[in-house]
């Protein structure tokens, strides 16, 4: 039978108890001893004045250094750089002082070699029975592996944060992209209408999706001009090429024939044969004629599923001009469109919009702006014309902040209330 330590009688025999013990603690002797040497960490005692008494054989390794020439000769902050007795002198030694004892400090410690090695650093004083300080016992622990883990921790989060300023910089490029791209999607300016005034404004709601509302303002022959206002399901690039579609196939259409349900139905006819076989792609749409005449405009407009027009008086009223029934644009091969008439007089405003306007979510409770509040906010500005009634709403599109979250286009035409004297003579 195998047996370590000391032994243990076997029931019935005899043994010496006091020899036994002395044996047990000689081990326990030895394990110490062996223990404070080859410690995984390093092991010092040192007087109150820092010069060291004792060493283990792991801290001696880690210097490359022998016994003789630290102990009695060395204090503990000969061992540390320029930076650690610096450090040490000013806030270590006074801490122990102060406290009698002093935890995971980081220093570096100065081998024979000139190398520095990380480490953490605990201090403790012991005392006398009468409570005088005799010495100081020092664990140092080796940190190489620890700085070693920062290191690459550091360098992964400068990598991390160069990541992410590639990609802000990537974000803004393609932001930059994306408004170019939106602009050529709409007029870099709408044309002088003689006799008229017109203004228009486009809000995007997010710099990094395309939009797909639309807009234009164009001549025709006879003096007439042809305007129109849509707005597309979806964002990104598919919309936006829907969007160039519509736009590109509403201009040629209304130079071929431009009474308003028959151009809506060209629209309609060209983005059902172009999408029935995927998936389907619609948009909602306002298209008119303006005639202008001695003093007023005559509006003949047709919408396909498109908020109604909404028209700021010169008496400062404000009223929609209804459309109701007509169908998306491109759902169905055939679709009635619902067209309207008006005439504008001087200081009157025709106002299309799309419905990321009316579809904003204000107040605490995140209410739906709405038809009502938009026509309640038209009566109570000025009627001072379309520029005006422009600025006013592009206002109310930014106090809405994030319950605004669809693009939203404006336009909007009207006769001013004093005609200049050039424009009395186009008109005539």
């Amino acid at each position: 039978m195998c047996r370590t330590g000391p032994s243990v009688p076997e029931p019935g025999e005899e043994h010496d108890v006091d020899s036994t013990d002395a044996a047990f603690t000689s081990l326990l002797e030895d394990s110490a001893e062996e223990l404070y040497e080859q410690a995984p960490c390093g092991y010092l005692s040192t007087l109150m004045d820092g010069t060291i008494a004792k060493i283990n054989t792991t801290l001696l390794d880690w210097l490359g250094l022998k016994r003789s020439q630290v102990v009695g000769r060395m204090r503990f902050a000969d061992m540390l750089t320029v930076g650690g007795k610096l450090y040490h002198e000013t806030h270590f030694a006074p801490l122990l002082q102060m406290k009698g004892e002093v935890s995971g400090i980081a220093m570096d410690i100065k081998t024979a070699g000139e190398q520095w090695i990380p480490v953490l650093v605990t201090s403790k004083v012991k005392t006398s029975e009468n409570g005088e300080p005799t010495l100081i016992r020092t664990t140092v622990f080796d940190a190489r592996d620890r700085r070693a883990y920062e290191a690459e921790l550091l360098r992964g989060r400068k990598a991390a944060e160069e990541a992410r300023r590639q990609s802000e910089a990537d974000r803004l490029r393609l932001q930059e992209a994306l408004a170019v791209l939106q602009q050529s999607l709409l007029p870099a300016e709408l044309p002088a209408v003689p006799g008229m005034e017109a203004d228009s404004y486009y809000h995007t709601a997010s710099p990094d999706l395309l939009g797909g509302d639309f807009y234009d303002l164009f001549p025709l022959d006879g003096g007439r001009w042809a305007f129109f206002l849509g707005d597309v399901c979806g964002k990104g690039p598919q919309a936006a090429a829907v969007t160039s579609l519509a736009r590109y196939t509403l201009r040629a259409a209304a130079l071929h024939n431009a009474d308003p349900v028959r151009t809506l139905s060209t629209l309609n006819t060209v983005l059902h044969d172009r999408y029935a076989g995927g998936e389907g792609r619609y948009c909602t749409a306002v298209f008119g004629i303006l005639e202008i005449g001695d003093h007023h405009a005559g509006v003949h407009l047709a919408s396909g599923g498109h908020p109604s027009a909404l028209i700021q008086h010169a008496d400062g009223s404000a009223d929609y001009l209804p459309t109701p029934g007509g169908l998306l644009v491109g759902v169905l091969p055939q679709a009635p469109f619902v067209a309207a008439r008006t005439r504008l007089l001087p200081g009157d405003t025709l106002l299309l919009y799309t419905d990321g306007l009316t579809e904003a979510r204000t107040g605490p409770d995140r209410e739906r702006y709405g038809e009502d509040a938009l026509r309640a906010f038209t009566a109570a500005q000025p009627p001072a014309g379309p520029q005006a009634l422009i600025t006013a709403l592009s206002g109310l599109l930014t106090s809405f902040g994030d319950g605004l979250d669809d693009d939203t286009a404006l336009l909007a035409l009207g006769i001013p209330a004093t005609l200049p004297t050039s424009a009395k003579e186009d008109l005539t």
